[in-house]
C-alpha cells in the first residue's frame, strides 16, 4: 500500500512545474524578454489587457526633426533620417537659427561621432534636436549655459538659463500648451507682436493629425535665475518629429485581439499625434475613443463606477501624468482585467508595482527594471506577445503533465481496488510499483515540460486567473483516460489469471502493458484539444528519447537474469509483447473520440 501510494502520488508534477517555467523564461530570454520571478511566466500569459507605451514600444524611437515652423507660419523642411548631420533644410534661412540653437542648448543628450560612427545618449527628442542643430550649423560661441531645470512628467517642460550678448536668457522647451503659459508674446517677420494663442494651436494640431510630435520653444530676456514663473516670453516656434511605427507591431497587435488580449496606449503625446499612430496600428478607429489627461482627471472626481465606465470606452490615453497612469491601471483591475503594463521612468515605477505584471524597457531607468517583473531588452512590442505566447504555453505544459501524472496513479489505484474487490492477487508487487513510478512517469513528465506552443494557442480567451488549473475539462480528461487505463488492465489481469498462468509470468505481462500503455498514452497528453496526429513527433525529440528508453530499460530488466529477478518479472515473448502493444492503443483510440467529441461539441455552441 506504500508502495502503491508512493507510485500514485505525483510527486513530480512539482519538479515538472519548475521545469516548464525555467524553460519557458529561457525561451523568453533568446526573445529579448528577461523574466525576473518564475511566476511572471504564466502570469503573462494569463494577461488581458496590455497597456504599452507609445515611444520606443510601438514605434522606433527614432525621432527625426521633418518641419521647422516658427510662429509667423513659415514653415522650412529637414531631409535626412536619424541621428547625425546628414541633411538639408529647405530653403536655407537665419530665420530658423535661434529656433535651433535654443533646441541645441535646452537638452541632455549627447551626440557625437566616433571612429566614423555616430554615438548618442538621452532622451530621444534631445538627440533629435541635437541632430537638427547640425544640420543648421549652430554655434555656441558667445553662449553659456547658467543653470537648467531638468524635464519632469508633471511640469511637462525642461529650461534653461543661459547668458548671450550680455543678457541673462530664459528658454522653455515642452508642450505647446505648456510653453504658452511662460508666453504674451510671438515672433513674427522678425518682430515681436503679442501671442496669437487661437492661431497656434491651430497650427500644431495641424501636425499632429498627421501624426507629428510637436515640440515648442519659448525665449526672453530675465533678471535672474530665480525667475521661473515669467510669463513674458517670446514664442519662438515648433519643431515637428516623426517617429516611425514599428511594422511588425500591426501584426502583434492583430494576434492579441485573436488572444482575447485588448491593447491599449499610454502617451504623452499630443491628443491627435496619438490618434494617428494608433489609427496606423488599428488600435482605434475613431477620434472618439482617445481621452486626454484632462478628460481622466475630470473623470476620476466623479467617482469610481463613472470613472471605469470611462476607462473602458477609451483605447488611447494622451497627455496622462505618472499619477493618471496610475489610476487607469487601477480602473483595469477594479474591472476584473489581469493587467500587463510598460514604463521605462522613474515615474512609471508606481503603475509598473500596481499592474499584475509590470514590465520595463531595456533602455529604461534602474528604477523601472528593479520594480517590474520583466524587462524587455529591446523595447519592443513584438517580444511582450511573444512573452505572452511562451507564458501560456507554460501553463499548458504544466496541465499537460498533471494530466499525465494524475491519469496514470489514478489508473494504478483502480486496478489494485479492482483486484481487492474481487478477491484477486496484486497484479504487482511493491518493487514492481515502484519501477514503473521511475521508468514511465519519471521520464516523460520531464519531457513534457519541453513541448512547444500548439499553433492556434493565441487563439484561445484568456483564462481566468481565478481558475484553478484542475478544472472541469481536465478531470473529465483525467477520469476518462484514467478509467479507461485502469480498467484495461484489470481486464487483461483477469484473463491472465483465468488463463492459468503463474502469478510472477502474468505480472511480468502487467508491468510490460503498463509500460506501453502509459507510453502511448503520452500522445495524448501532447495536447488536450488537438488530436495527436497533428503534431509532428519530432517537435519534442525528448518525447521520443523518453518513450524509446523506458521501453529498452524495461526490456533489458526482463532479459537480464540478475535484473528480472531483482524485480521479480520473467520475460514475455516478443509475439505476446506485440499484443500487448496493440491493447495499449486503445487508450489512443478512446481519448481520441473523446477529443472529436469535445470539439464537435464546442464547435456547435
Amino acid at each position: 500500500m506504500i508502495s502503491l501510494s508512493v507510485s500514485a502520488m505525483p510527486e513530480g508534477l512539482p519538479l515538472a512545474l519548475t521545469m516548464a517555467l525555467t524553460i519557458a523564461s529561457n525561451r523568453m530570454a533568446k526573445k529579448n524578454v528577461i523574466v525576473k520571478r518564475l511566476n511572471a511566466v504564466e502570469s503573462l500569459g494569463s494577461c488581458t489587457v496590455i497597456a504599452s507605451d507609445k515611444t520606443g514600444t510601438l514605434t522606433i524611437n527614432e525621432q527625426t526633426a521633418k518641419k521647422i515652423i516658427l510662429a509667423d507660419g513659415r514653415v522650412f523642411s529637414v531631409e535626412g533620417i536619424g541621428y547625425n548631420d546628414q541633411g538639408k533644410i529647405i530653403p536655407s534661412s537665419y530665420q530658423y537659427e535661434n529656433l535651433c540653437l535654443l533646441g541645441v542648448l535646452n537638452n541632455e543628450a549627447t551626440l557625437d561621432i566616433e571612429n566614423g560612427t555616430w554615438r548618442y545618449l538621452g532622451d530621444s527628442i534631445d538627440v533629435a534636436f541635437l541632430s537638427l542643430g547640425r544640420k543648421a550649423q549652430v554655434s555656441l560661441d558667445g553662449v553659456s549655459i547658467i543653470k537648467k531645470i531638468p524635464y519632469e512628467s508633471e511640469n511637462k517642460y525642461s529650461a534653461v538659463f543661459y547668458q548671450k550678448n550680455g543678457n541673462l536668457h530664459f528658454t522653455v522647451k515642452g508642450s505647446i500648451e505648456k510653453v504658452m503659459e511662460f508666453c504674451n508674446q510671438m515672433r513674427k517677420d522678425g518682430q515681436v507682436v503679442p501671442i496669437d494663442i487661437e492661431y497656434l494651436l491651430k497650427q500644431n494640431e495641424a501636425y499632429a493629425s498627421k501624426g507629428y510630435r510637436m515640440i515648442a520653444l519659448a525665449d526672453g530676456v530675465v533678471e535672474d535665475t530665480e525667475d521661473i514663473l515669467v510669463s513674458s516670453l517670446v514664442f519662438e516656434g515648433m519643431v515637428a518629429f516623426i517617429d516611425p511605427v514599428r511594422e511588425e507591431v500591426k501584426g502583434s497587435i492583430l494576434e492579441c485581439k485573436k488572444a482575447g488580449i485588448r491593447v491599449v496606449m499610454i502617451t504623452g503625446d499630443h491628443p491627435l499625434t496619438a490618434y494617428s499612430i494608433a489609427l496606423d496600428l488599428n488600435l482605434v478607429s475613431e477620434y472618439d475613443q482617445v481621452a486626454t489627461g484632462t478628460e481622466v482627471e475630470e473623470y476620476f472626481e466623479k467617482g469610481e463606477q463613472t470613472f471605469i465606465q470611462f476607462i473602458s470606452s477609451k483605447s488611447v490615453f494622451s497627455r496622462v501624468t505618472p499619477i493618471q497612469k496610475l489610476q487607469i491601471v487601477e480602473a483595469y483591475k477594479s474591472m476584473g482585467e489581469f493587467v500587463a503594463v510598460t514604463g521605462d521612468g522613474v515615474n512609471d515605477a508606481p503603475a509598473l508595482k500596481t499592474a499584475n505584471i509590470g514590465i520595463a524597457m531595456g533602455s529604461g531607468t534602474d528604477v523601472a527594471k528593479d520594480t517590474a517583473s520583466m524587462i524587455v531588452v529591446n523595447d519592443d512590442f513584438t517580444s511582450i506577445v511573444t512573452g505572452v505566447k511562451e507564458g501560456r504555453n507554460a501553463y499548458s505544459n504544466i496541465r499537460k503533465v498533471s494530466y499525465m501524472l494524475l491519469s496514470c496513479g489514478l489508473a494504478e489505484v483502480l486496478f489494485f481496488l479492482l483486484s481487492i474487490f474481487f478477491d484477486l492477487d496484486m497484479p504487482l508487487v511493491a518493487i514492481q510499483l515502484l519501477w514503473l513510478n521511475i521508468v514511465t512517469d519519471g521520464l516523460q513528465d520531464f519531457a513534457l515540460s519541453f513541448e512547444r506552443a500548439e499553433m492556434d494557442i493565441m487563439n484561445i480567451p484568456p483564462r481566468s486567473t481565478k481558475e484553478s488549473i484542475f478544472n472541469k475539462e481536465l478531470l473529465l480528461e483525467v477520469l476518462i483516460s484514467g478509467i479507461t487505463i485502469g480498467l484495461l488492465v484489470f481486464a487483461v489481469w483477469v484473463y491472465l489469471l483465468h488463463s492459468g498462468m503463474e502469478i510472477s509470468r502474468a505480472r511480468g505481462y502487467v508491468m510490460v502493458l503498463m509500460v506501453f500503455i502509459q507510453n502511448i498514452h503520452v500522445f495524448n497528453c501532447r495536447s488536450e484539444r488537438h488530436s495527436a496526429f497533428s503534431i509532428s513527433i519530432f517537435s519534442n525529440p525528448l518525447i521520443l528519447f523518453s518513450i524509446i528508453s523506458s521501453i529498452v530499460l524495461q526490456i533489458v530488466v526482463m532479459e537480464v537474469p540478475i535484473l528480472s529477478s531483482f524485480l521479480q518479472t520473467t520475460v514475455v515473448p516478443w509475439k505476446d509483447m506485440l499484443i500487448l502493444l496493440c491493447i495499449s492503443f486503445s487508450i489512443f483510440i478512446v481519448m481520441e473520440i473523446y477529443k472529436i467529441l469535445m470539439y464537435r461539441k464546442k464547435s456547435c455552441h
